[in-house]
C-alpha cells in the first residue's frame, strides 16, 4: 500500500495549517492509501536537530514513516514571511536519510500548503517551502497553495467554510496522488 506522510501545523491545536494539512491529505488519498500526519503537537515535541536534549532516536517515527513514503504534504503557518520554526526544525530531520540509498526526499511529490493572515507572508514562506523541498530533492506539485485565512476559514472540526480555500487543497492533494500514481493526464 503506497503511504502519503504529511508534516505540519503549529503550537496550536487545530489550527488552520493543520486542517488545512489534513484535507489535503484527504484528497491525495482517494485510493485507499494510507495517510500518516506528524502534526503540530508531534513537532513541538522534537527538541533542536542535534542540539540540547537531541538523541539519535529523536523523531525516528516521522523519518522512518518518511524513509516508506511515496509521497508528502508539508504545510507551514506563514511567520513573518516564512515558514515557522517548529517545521523548520522537523524539516531539518530529514538529514537522517542524507546516507540512504534514496537520499533525502529524491523523487518523492510534496504537496505544499502555507497559510497565513496575508498575502505576502503566504507567498513568501511558499517560495522558501519550494526551496527547501528542492534542496531536499523532492518534487514539489506544480501548484502550491499559499492561503491567505483567517478565524472563519476553518470550523474547529476542520471543516472549510470557504470554497476557494477547499478547492486549493484538493488541487494540492489531486495533482500529488496524480504524480505519485503515475495518473498524470487525470
Amino acid at each position: 500500500m503506497s503511504l502519503i506522510v504529511g508534516i505540519g501545523g503549529t503550537t496550536r491545536p487545530g489550527s488552520s495549517t493543520e486542517a488545512a494539512l489534513r484535507l489535503a491529505c484527504n484528497a491525495a488519498s482517494t485510493g485507499g492509501e494510507e495517510v500518516r500526519i506528524f502534526d503540530g503537537a508531534y513537532m513541538c515535541s522534537l527538541p533542536f536537530y542535534r542540539g540540547p536534549g537531541w538523541t539519535p532516536d529523536s523523531g525516528r517515527e516521522m523519518i522512518d514513516a518518511i524513509r516508506q513514503s511515496d509521497a508528502l504534504i508539508i504545510a507551514s503557518p506563514g511567520y513573518h514571511g516564512t515558514v515557522s520554526g517548529v517545521l523548520k526544525n522537523a524539516l531539518d530531520y530529514i538529514e537522517d536519510l542524507a546516507q540512504d540509498e534514496r537520499v533525502y526526499l529524491h523523487d518523492r511529490p510534496v504537496g505544499l500548503i502555507v497559510t497565513a493572515f496575508g498575502h505576502q507572508a503566504a507567498t513568501s514562506a511558499m517560495i522558501t517551502l519550494r526551496t527547501i523541498v528542492h534542496s531536499l530533492r523532492g518534487w514539489p506539485t506544480p501548484f502550491g497553495a499559499a492561503l491567505k485565512v483567517d478565524g472563519s476559514t476553518f470550523a474547529q472540526d476542520g471543516t472549510c467554510y470557504d470554497s476557494d480555500v477547499c478547492s486549493q487543497l484538493e488541487l494540492v492533494g489531486s495533482q500529488l496522488r496524480h504524480i505519485f500514481t503515475g495518473s498524470l493526464s487525470g
